[in-house]
């Protein structure tokens, strides 16, 4: 049996982050993956994912967000790629109208970002309609909506960025096993045994990053997460005038608290006219599994996303969705991430830090992991126990 300091179970966002930053610090550490990571299986592909620190879900995930911007440009630079590679700040327009509007099931949430950009030192601009009209004109707004608007916000690349930290993590010497399933894992004397399809490892240490795959492996703990399919869209623009709208120095990233129906949150062009414009929803009315889910998007889907979502929101984009795909939340009660140790297993450390808005933090969070187990100082991860306190 091949024995470590620590194994990182699942390298997507949060597995990827921990790996390296574990093999930086010179820890024996085994990552396994039953897939080849970055894949499109889970919860870490699509393009692009929003990064912003004033976050209306809490001020206490603020630092997270900001210590993983400065890790995300370590990387570039330690890779040579250049600073927009993998971080991208062209800034993030939050819109909402007069009625009381909710996200991650957070009430108030334009008014709570505000006050969290004021407390976490985060520059931000309230937007009439008419202001946005004026500076963002891709977007049509009602005259009764406003918006917050920062210019530290952006999006990050999370293929790249797993690629990029999983590449590092192995030239600091840490060993990978991808296409190789977990089966279970157990205490061992003072460590923990994992078994796979393939063999036994054991180390001091276990991290749990599997995603969606948490309630399998954790059937115990299970009541705490719900997995939900969620579809990413592309939609194309209606001709190359109407595109230019859509490029990153026009166009910030965008959560919109649209009345009455899901939010609905895009990106810019990152491409040409034929590429598309991703822009997708969060529904959160109906479960499933990584066994069962619906990989396929299909054309009445795709036709009610346009309909409902796209053409009464944003007038420059057709209804020629050129990309679709499928990606799964693991959703904590309010939005909330789990960062812990096991409920009965005191040398396993969970962390589900999905529901919906965790990669801009995950650099941070796999930072995080690696301190707890190294015994470093690390951020406060109290809010995010399995049972906090009140």
């Amino acid at each position: 049996m091949q024995t470590f300091d620590a194994i990182v179970l699942g390298m997507g966002a949060m597995g990827a982050a921990a790996a390296y930053q574990l093999a930086k610090r010179g820890v024996r550490v085994l990552g396994i993956d039953q897939y080849d990571p970055p894949h499109q299986r889970g919860s870490t592909h699509g393009e692009t994912r929003i990064t912003r620190i004033a976050c209306g879900e809490g001020e206490n995930y603020a630092p997270f967000a900001r210590r993983s911007h400065e890790i995300w440009r370590e990387v570039e630079r330690e890779l040579g790629i250049g600073p927009g590679a993998l971080l991208t700040q062209n800034g993030m327009i939050l819109i909402a109208g007069p009625k009381e509007q909710r996200g991650h099931g957070i009430s108030a949430f334009l008014n709570r970002t505000f006050n969290i950009a004021a407390n976490v030192g985060v520059p931000a601009e309230r937007l009439s309609a008419s202001d946005i009209r004026s500076r963002f004109p891709a977007f049509a707004v009602a005259d009764d909506e406003c918006a917050y608007l920062d210019q530290v916000s952006g999006f990050v690349r999370p293929e790249a960025c797993v690629m990029a930290q999983l590449w590092l993590a192995r030239r600091y010497g840490a060993t990978t096993h991808t296409n190789e399933k977990v089966l279970q894992f157990e205490p061992s004397g003072d460590g923990v045994c994992v078994t796979t399809d393939k063999g036994e490892y054991r180390a001091s240490r276990l991290i749990v990053t599997a995603g969606s795959w948490l309630p399998e492996l954790m059937p115990d703990a299970a009541h705490h997460f719900k997995v939900q399919r969620q579809v990413l869209y592309w939609f194309a623009a209606k001709d190359e005038a109407q595109h230019a709208c859509f490029a990153p120095a026009r166009f910030p990233v965008f959560i919109w608290l649209i009345p009455s129906t899901q939010p609905i949150y895009g990106f810019p062009a990152l491409g040409n006219l034929q590429d598309g414009i991703k822009i997708a929803t969060e529904q959160e009315l109906t479960t499933t599994d990584p066994k069962s889910v619906d990989w396929n998007v299909s054309t009445t889907e795709r036709g009610e996303m346009y309909e409902t979502y796209v053409r009464p929101f944003f007038p420059g984009l057709s209804g020629n969705c050129v990309r679709a795909e499928v990606c799964l939340y693991t959703n904590v009660d309010k939005g909330r991430f789990i960062i812990d140790r096991h409920p009965s297993m005191d040398k396993v450390i969970v962390a589900s830090p999905c529901s919906g808005h965790g990669f801009k933090h995950s650099a941070a969070i796999g930072e995080t992991l690696a301190q707890m187990v190294t015994g470093e100082q690390h951020l406060d991860i109290s809010p995010f126990a399995f049972n906090p306190m009140a």
